[in-house]
This record gives structure tokens, C-alpha cells and sequence, in this order.
């Protein structure tokens, strides 16, 4: 009888672990589905965020200085009422209350005012990262974003726009930094990072150059308050997905982060100072030609509202032809990043010098989408170089170097609004365009200096791990050390599992460690 239910025993057995193995098949593969979905929810919901951002930077363009124009005429118009109702009234002692000559600067100010208070904050808002992580911050900057988005909807006075647009760049100094380096902290496989930056790129060129019609369009038929609504409550539903999907507040990966490297080291590294250098530079025509570009336009070439208001928008297919082509060589070619970026600030050095040559709006939409396609390449090549120059020489958290950044496009846009004009009108328009670009011309060769980044391997010396490495240095010792021991005295079979467990747990972590043998010929790309 029992040799009967042996052959029966046998086979249930058999079932069970092939079912238990099913199983365990299907929750690994489910576990690796839901990490692969998740990471794209992240990236959707932090170019929402860019988009947003962008969007906000640009909508005022078309508004702001029509209706700072028209509170003008209506202080001017009740001045006058109440002049007249007096019996001392004359027309003598009639005067604007918003002084004309005054009123371009105060549009200037206004617009840099984003920019500036972004310049500042945005070294603290880099070491905050550092400290708690990559999603809280991006919350607190869509708060921000949300509150100073309805402020400026119901804003009556200068103040409060001024209050508004100052509220936004603290918004973009948390949100901006956090999730670009997010993007970098999720996505690192070089090709991968790429590609994601490239898409956040995207989302950033289609915000800022949609803004202005999208702005002005609402304004002219439904007023003020309308754009700005919508676009708080584009930001109120990102911060909902926000805290449903990633739940910051619940997250545990920064017990997994290692100290990250303070701005202040990175700010004096030289490869990062080179990277950041070209960010500023190349970003520099396109901020001193907005608020420049549309006066221009009208008093050379008699150019319509509507030119004026559509002349950033074609400039949109060749900026994000510029990413797609930038991301496909970075892929196929990584050694030459750096050649990328050089090429695109030729590009928009040559761009810029033919803008003033321009004798109709046709002509103008020519030199402008060179100028994107140029900001495309430099952008897309230089912005992953950044991550990998981290990963390479210092400890791979990204919330400081991607303020670097931050800063480098804050310090071209809170001049631009100030400087460019001032330019014009003591140089002209034809001056300040050959001299941006040959700015960009003349930087370019700097790129010369990252061209042996791909070829550099992370340090594992001792210096770097007691001064520089911190937490990742200190791992990467340990391991170098039990490496050693395996190989003169040999491990056995128990030991050797628990060394593979401990390298797939850190990989799973961080994503940051390699193999001995991985890390031998690991080519950075």
C-alpha cells in the first residue's frame, strides 16, 4: 500500500514546489513591474512639475505689461475724478501716479524677481535635498507653486505681484532641483538617465514656449484670473498624485542615501564648474531675448500682436528634434558628450549673431529655432554629465549639484529682464546679439575639458574614502578588504552566498555599487 501512495506522494511534491516556484516567479516578476511603473509615475509627475513651472515663468509675458499698463491708467483716471471734484483742481497739478518712464523697469523687476529669489534660495534648497530626499521637497515646491499662482490670480497692485513672482521662485528652487535629481537618483543607467532628462526636457521647452499664447489668448477673452487658476490647479492634482503614488511622508529611501557631497566642494570641482559654466552661458541669448525681442520686432519690422505673441512657438519641434537627437548619439556614442554640448553653442552663436539681420517675422523664426536646437543639445548632453560627474568623484546624491544648475539657468534669467534692456538702449539690439553670441562661440572649446570624463573611474582610495566618500567609500573598502581575504585564503560556500546577498541588497538600495568584476570594465557613458 505504501508503495502505491509513493509514486502519488512524489508527484504532489513535485506540484507543490512547482508551484511555489510559480508563485515566487510571479510576485518577483510583479515586484520588478511595479518598480518599472513606478519609476515612470515619478517621471511623469516631475515633468508635470517642470512643465508647470516653466508655464508660470512665461505666462506672464503677454499679461503683465498690459495690465500693470492699464492699473496705471485707472490710478490715473480716479486721480483725476477726484481732482476735478475738488475746487482747487487744475490741470496743473494733475500727475501719474505710476510715473511712464518708471514702468519698464518695474516690469523688469518683476519678471527677474522669480529668478532671483531662485538664485538665492536655491544653495539651501540643494543641501535640504541632501538631507531628507528627493519627494518631500518636490511637494513643498507645488505648495508653493500652488499658493503663488492663486496670489497672482487675485493680485489688485504691484506689491502683490511682486509678493507672487517672488513665491514662485521660492516654488522652483525645491521642485525644479528635487526632481531633476530624482530623475537622476531613479534612472541610473547612463542611456536611461539620458533619455529621462531628455523627456523632462521636453515638458521644460514645451511649458516655456506655450506659455506666452496660452497666457495671452485667456487673458485677452476671459481675463487675468483664468490661466492662473488653471495652472494652480494643474499643480493641485500633481501634488495629489504626488502624495498618493510616492507617498513622501511614508518613504523610507533615505535611511538608504549616504551623506551627499556639500554644494560649496562641488561648486569648486572643475569638471562641474566647466558643465555649469556652459548651462549660463548658452541660456543667456534666450533670456536677454524675451524681453527684448518683441519691442524690437514692432519698431523694425512692424510686426502684429500676434507675431509678437507667436514667436517663441515654432521654435518648440526644433528643440525637441535637438533632445531626441542628442539622447540617440549619447546612446550609440557616449564618449562624446561633451562634443554635443560644443556643437549646440556654436549653433547658438550663430543663431544669435543672425537674429538682428532678420527683415520680417518669417526670417526671425529661422535664427530663433536654431537658437532652441542649440539650448537642446547643450542641455541634454550636459545635464546627465553632471549625475555622472557626481557618481564619479564625489558621493552619488543629487540634490546640490542639480542646484548648481538650477543656478546656472537662475543667474541668465534674473539678468536678462534687468541687463538686456539696459543694453539696447545704450548699445543697441544688433550689439547685444553678436556679443551673446560670441560668447557661446568662444566657450565652446571649454567642453574640450570633459572629454575624458566617460574614461574615469571612481577612486577607492583611502583619502577619498576617510575625506571625500563618506558612507560609499566606506562600503566600497569593506568589499575591496573581504575581496582580498577570498582571495588568499579562500571562502566558503556559505560565505560566498552572503557576499553575493550583500551586493544584491546594496545594488537593490542604491543602485550605485558594481561587482569587482562589473567595475573592472565599466565603461561610463
Amino acid at each position: 500500500m505504501a508503495s502505491e501512495n509513493t509514486p502519488g506522494t512524489a508527484k504532489s511534491a513535485v506540484e507543490k514546489l512547482s508551484n511555489a516556484m510559480g508563485e515566487r516567479t510571479k510576485q518577483i516578476g510583479s515586484a520588478m513591474k511595479e518598480a518599472h511603473h513606478l519609476r515612470r509615475l515619478i517621471l511623469f509627475i516631475v515633468c508635470v512639475a517642470l512643465f508647470l513651472d516653466n508655464m508660470l515663468y512665461m505666462v506672464i509675458v503677454p499679461i503683465i505689461p498690459d495690465y500693470i499698463q492699464s492699473m496705471r491708467l485707472d490710478s490715473e483716471k480716479h486721480f483725476r475724478e477726484i481732482n476735478s471734484s475738488s475746487s482747487y483742481s487744475n490741470k496743473s497739478i494733475i500727475r501719474p501716479p505710476y510715473p511712464t518712464e518708471n514702468e519698464d523697469i518695474k516690469i523688469g523687476v518683476l519678471f527677474a524677481s522669480k529668478a532671483i529669489l531662485q538664485l538665492l534660495v536655491n544653495p539651501l534648497s540643494g543641501t535640504f535635498i541632501d538631507r531628507v530626499g528627493y519627494d518631500i521637497p518636490l511637494l513643498i515646491g507645488l505648495i508653493v507653486m500652488f499658493f503663488s499662482t492663486v496670489i497672482f490670480a487675485f493680485a489688485e497692485n504691484y506689491a502683490t505681484l511682486f509678493v507672487a513672482r517672488s513665491l514662485q521662485g521660492l516654488g522652483s528652487a525645491f521642485a525644479d532641483t528635487s526632481g531633476i535629481a530624482m530623475i537622476a537618483d531613479k534612472y541610473t543607467e547612463e542611456a536611461e538617465r539620458s533619455k529621462a532628462l531628455g523627456i523632462a526636457l521636453a515638458f521644460i521647452s514645451f511649458g516655456s514656449l506655450v506659455a506666452p499664447p496660452f497666457g495671452g489668448i485667456l487673458y485677452q477673452f476671459v481675463g487675468k484670473r483664468v490661466p492662473f487658476l488653471i495652472l494652480a490647479c494643474i499643480s493641485l492634482i500633481d501634488g495629489i498624485l504626488l502624495l498618493i503614488f510616492i507617498k513622501p511622508f511614508a518613504n523610507r529611501t533615505r535611511e538608504n542615501m549616504p551623506v551627499g557631497t556639500p554644494i560649496h566642494r562641488l561648486m569648486i570641482d572643475p569638471y562641474i564648474a566647466v558643465v555649469a559654466g556652459a548651462l549660463t552661458t548658452c541660456n543667456i541669448p534666450l533670456a536677454f531675448l524675451e524681453p527684448t525681442i518683441a519691442n524690437w520686432m514692432k519698431t523694425t519690422m512692424g510686426a502684429s500682436e500676434w507675431q509678437m505673441g507667436l514667436t517663441w512657438l515654432p521654435a518648440f519641434f526644433p528643440h525637441i528634434l535637438g533632445v531626441y537627437i542628442t539622447v540617440k548619439l549619447a546612446a550609440n556614442y557616449p564618449q562624446y558628450q561633451w562634443f554635443y554640448g560644443a556643437i549646440g553653442m556654436v549653433i547658438i552663436g550663430a543663431s544669435s549673431c543672425t537674429v538682428p539681420a532678420c527683415k520680417n517675422f518669417e526670417q526671425l523664426i529661422i535664427p530663433l529655432c536654431g537658437l532652441c536646437f542649440g539650448i537642446a543639445l547643450v542641455d541634454t548632453a550636459l545635464l546627465p554629465t553632471l549625475a555622472l560627474l557626481v557618481d564619479l568623484r564625489h558621493v552619488s546624491v543629487y540634490g546640490s549639484v542639480y542646484a548648481i544648475a538650477d543656478i546656472s539657468y537662475s543667474v541668465a534669467y534674473a539678468l536678462g529682464p534687468i541687463v538686456a534692456s539696459q543694453i539696447v538702449h545704450t548699445m543697441g539690439f544688433t550689439q547685444l546679439n553678436l556679443g551673446m553670441g560670441l560668447a557661446n562661440v568662444l566657450y565652446a572649446p571649454t567642453l574640450l575639458f570633459l572629454r575624458n570624463v566617460c574614461q574615469m573611474k571612481p577612486s577607492h582610495s583611502e583619502r577619498n574614502i576617510l575625506l571625500d566618500e563618506g558612507p560609499k567609500g566606506l562600503y566600497d573598502t569593506i568589499k575591496m578588504e573581504e575581496r582580498r581575504a577570498k582571495s588568499n585564503k579562500g571562502l566558503n560556500k556559505g560565505e560566498h552566498i552572503q557576499d553575493n546577498t550583500m551586493d544584491n541588497y546594496n545594488g537593490a538600495q542604491t543602485g550605485k555599487y558594481m561587482s569587482d568584476e562589473e567595475s573592472s570594465d565599466y565603461e561610463y557613458s
